[in-house]
């Protein structure tokens, strides 16, 4: 495999099935707990949201989504290799796998990279996509679409602006609509956490680096402006760490997302805040640590729960060579406005790969 840059890996509520049509994947089949107005028609509660955490729906959405992919792909190549060679019989050494397809068993059974696998762009997409069978079943304004953004601690702070405008590229383009409803941004390092609302709220204030949150945020205005995302928001601002940010940005943002896990009320100072800068708060049960180094490692290496993409340490052959540093998620959700169904989900994490000393 040739040595790249940039990896970019995907999950999503239909994947390729081996007709080369989408078909369901049962790892994000489940509806999970939306995100749910707090402030409008409601109390000032939030329930503790139980075992639900999106990162064990990311990393086995991936996972099934790669043995999929791998399967599949491996199918269609099998077929195609029969079509043009008429042998069923695979390689006259036994390398092959009784269909024509060369099986690596050194790498667990695996079909080569290249077969479920495409470089796009310089990055290497895992698995591949049929951008031809991307777009939804209505038309994009019948839909509301909600895309967060995760910048991940392992980022370069300089390449956020250049990575929030590929997340979102990649999302549309997998939906094949003009704009998003919603974009919310959620930035490394921060929480909302305590005993209590008040020790959250104060926690909160001297959380994550506002020079940083700021030059990120210039780069999500101008998606806002140039029409690529109707709203924009932002995700676990406290009272104080909110009242900085508004006096300095240009597009303030119509949404604040925040995570209590304990049951407890929102604090009232926040609440205030929100509702005189008419800013909607919203809950949400997404995981702070959404793809950790180590479970992108794990689920690209060469073990027996790995993709094979990576190549053993020990042995130095069978993959991509180095140590892969995750930059970004991003989810995105489509639901049917006049029915409330969620249509289309799914996720793009990006990485880097980084030689190893």
């Amino acid at each position: 495999m040739d040595s790249l840059d940039h990896l970019k890996t995907w999950t999503a509520a239909s994947a390729f099935g081996s007709s080369g049509q989408r078909a369901p994947l049962s790892a994000c089949r489940s509806a999970s707990q939306e995100n749910g107005n707090i402030v409008s028609g409601g109390p000032s509660i939030i329930r503790k949201p139980g075992a639900y955490r999106s990162n064990l729906e990311l990393t086995n959405s991936l996972r099934s989504n790669f043995v999929a992919a791998q399967e599949d792909y491996a199918a269609i190549a099998a077929a195609d290799h029969n079509n043009n060679n008429h042998q069923t019989n695979g390689a006259a050494n036994g390398a092959a796998n009784g269909n024509g397809l060369h099986v690596d068993t050194e790498r667990g059974g695996r079909p080569p990279a290249e077969v479920w696998t495409a470089t796009e762009d310089g990055a290497l997409f895992v698995p591949r996509i049929d951008w031809s069978q991307a777009g939804l079943q209505e038309e994009p304004a019948q839909y509301d679409i909600t895309v967060k953004l995760f910048f991940l601690e392992t980022e370069a702070v300089a390449k956020r602006a250049q990575h929030a405008k590929e997340a979102l590229d990649l999302v549309l383009r997998e939906l094949d609509a003009p704009a998003v409803d919603l974009l919310i941004v959620s930035f490394p390092g921060m929480s909302f956490e305590g005993d209590c609302e008040w020790e959250a709220d104060r926690k909160n204030a001297t959380q994550g680096n506002d020079e940083e949150e700021l030059a990120a945020w210039a780069a999500i205005e101008q998606l806002h402006l140039a029409g690529l995302a109707k709203k924009i928001g932002l995700a676990e601002f406290g009272t104080e760490k909110l009242d900085r940010f508004l006096k300095k940005v240009q597009v303030r943002p119509a949404v604040n997302q925040i995570n209590i896990k304990n049951c407890c009320n929102v604090p009232p100072p926040l609440l205030k805040l929100a509702k005189e800068q008419s800013i909607e708060l919203l809950a949400h049960s997404d995981c702070l640590d959404i793809l950790p180094k180590g479970t992108l490692r794990e689920l690209l290496g060469p073990g027996l729960g790995g993709a094979g993409i990576l190549a053993d340490p020990e042995k130095g052959t069978g993959g991509l060579q180095g140590d892969l540093a995750p930059q970004w998620v991003v989810k995105y959700t489509a639901v049917v406005r006049d029915r409330g169904v969620i249509e289309n989900k799914g996720y793009f994490a990006g990485a880097e790969l980084v030689e190893e000393a």
